[in-house]
Parts: C-alpha cells; structure tokens; sequence
C-alpha cells in the first residue's frame, strides 16, 4: 500500500470512529478484508445454486440491514476521505463455481467500506473510550463479525 493510501486509511478510521491507526493495523485490516470477501461470495453462491443460477446476483450476498446503512454512510463518509479507489484494489474475490455478475463486483468497493465502517465503529461499541486498537481488540472485532457473516 502506497503512503497516500496509509493516509487516507488512517484519516478513515480517524473520521469514522476516532480511532488512531497505524501500519500494523493494515495487515489486520487486509486480513480482515479478504476473510469477509470470502464469507459473503462463498454464501452468496450457495443462494445462486440454489436458485439454479451460473451467476452470483448483488441480491445473493447476504447484506443485512445494518450492513446496508453502513454502506449508506460510507458513501457520505468516502466523499470527503476519497477511500474507494483503494477498496477497488482489495475487491479481490476467491475463485468461485459461480462467477460473480458485473454490478455484483462493481459492488464490493462500497461493500468493503461499509464493512469497514462497521469494522469501525465496532471498536468504540466494544471499548468506548478506545483510541488506538491493538491485537486484542482486532480480534475482539473479528470475532464478532465472524460469529455474524
């Protein structure tokens, strides 16, 4: 990850929860990042199977109600930190039996942000007066999305 994107990383989590973090904090955010861009398209295509479909749908992923406001405030939030142009290079998805469709995979940048909103303000609901994440609290977090997605 270039320094403007560390930047911009840092100024997202500062803006979405006032948090300060550092370049540790990438690799567990990476980390993060592609275990749940292999939760939501590896469910996402049971649905298609399911539906006897070759395709994974934007419809498929399972994108809860709250996800979705997360993804709603992102937007506001991206408009002043510029992030998704860095969310489109971890946009990777696994190799799947069913290809995602186009929108589907135009949809993960603004997926990714919202995830990483909830990622954010996901410390401060577990640790109020939490300023800097360190490991514990990473997995405290990670925990919690795994055991919801």
């Amino acid at each position: 990850m270039t320094v403007m994107s560390i930047a911009r990383f840092e100024r997202f989590f500062r803006t979405a929860a006032g948090l300060d973090v550092d370049k540790n904090d990438l690799k567990r955010y990476s980390d993060f990042v592609d275990a749940k861009l292999y939760d939501l398209p590896t469910v996402a295509q049971a649905t298609a199977k399911a539906n006897a479909r070759d395709i994974v749908r934007t419809s498929d992923l399972p994108i809860t109600k709250g996800l979705q406001e997360s993804i709603h405030r992102f937007r506001n939030i991206d408009e002043e930190v510029e992030l998704k142009p860095i969310l489109e290079q971890l946009a990777t998805h696994p190799p799947l039996d069913r290809t995602p469709d186009p929108d589907t995979e135009a949809a993960y940048p603004e997926i990714i942000g919202g995830l990483s909103l909830a990622l954010a303000e996901s410390f401060k609901i577990l640790h109020p007066d939490l300023k800097n994440p360190q490991t514990r609290h990473w997995d405290e977090a990670r925990a919690v999305f795994d055991l919801l997605l």
